[in-house]
């Protein structure tokens, strides 16, 4: 109790000795450095615009270097200004344990986790990941949490302790292009060899397919309704993960289209 309470005096003691000048000077800092990184997110936005091929990249270069601004630029404009005496640090140390150990657990918790995450990258900003029941687009891994754009537009913010704990899967790694799995199903009797042609002649002709990367089509027997039936499943990388969805709608559609133009019938029930 009596080191707690001589530390609380030097702290209050020192405190005291700050100008209100110094203080204003800090406030200012903070918040150019808050409009510094934020000019770097607008920057790194448009030229990922601009630059579409390079979008993930620019990306992931933006979300690593907010992160050091804010981590090492706000100490070094604390220390700089301040210039924090021995018994500040001791007094400040001691009172950061106490709030690590109470109140802070769980954002330090959150940002240790950040960290981990920007050095071991089990994903990156522009990753399409699933996370429990949640898929979406990462885009931003920030100190304290990660935000995930769903596909019907909604963001959804995540603490980054939970990636810590939890499994999560990426869909690109990284990369710009990802695979896209489309599942069609049809009749024990359909002509299974003309359906396999339309659907891959129908992929490798859509204007958001990656042809760098290879095109299978491949089948197999399944339950539809309660009876068997055929199932050819066509996988191809798309050429951006924007296009997800537009890819598989436009492959979906004008399959479904030709099947009906060559009378390949399809079972009742089925989803593909």
């Amino acid at each position: 109790m009596f080191m707690e309470t001589k530390n609380f005096s030097v702290l209050l003691q020192i405190l005291m000795g700050f100008d209100i000048q110094r203080l204003v000077v800090l406030g200012l800092a903070v918040l150019a450095l808050i409009w510094v990184v934020r000019t770097i997110n607008k920057v790194s936005f448009r030229l990922s615009e601009k630059f579409p091929a390079r979008r993930l990249l620019v990306l992931q270069i933006q979300t690593s270097t907010a992160f050091f601004i804010y981590i090492f630029g706000g100490g070094m404009i604390l220390y700089s200004l301040l210039h924090p005496a021995k018994e500040l640090l001791y007094a400040i140390g001691g009172g950061t344990a106490v709030a690590i150990g109470l109140s802070l657990k769980d954002f330090v918790s959150s940002l240790v986790a950040g960290l981990i995450l920007l050095f071991d990258r089990p994903f990156q900003v522009g990753d399409r990941v699933q996370f429990g029941d949640t898929y979406g687009e990462i885009t931003s891994i920030g100190l304290r949490s990660v935000r995930l754009q769903t596909l019907d537009d909604s963001t959804v913010t995540i603490p980054n302790s939970r990636f810590i704990s939890e499994s999560v899967s990426s869909g690109n790694a990284g990369a710009l292009d990802m695979m896209i799995v489309m599942p069609f199903h049809f009749s024990l009797d359909s002509d299974m060899q003309l359906a396999r042609d339309i659907i891959y002649e129908t992929v490798v002709t859509s204007r958001f397919v990656y042809l760098k990367k290879p095109v299978t089509v491949s089948a197999a027997e399944v339950a539809v309704a309660e009876r068997l039936a055929l199932q050819l499943t066509a996988k191809a990388y798309v050429l951006d993960v924007r296009y997800e969805k537009a890819f598989q709608t436009d492959v979906v559609m004008r399959a479904t289209k030709a099947f009906k133009e060559h009378a390949i019938t399809r079972p009742r029930g089925s989803c593909g």
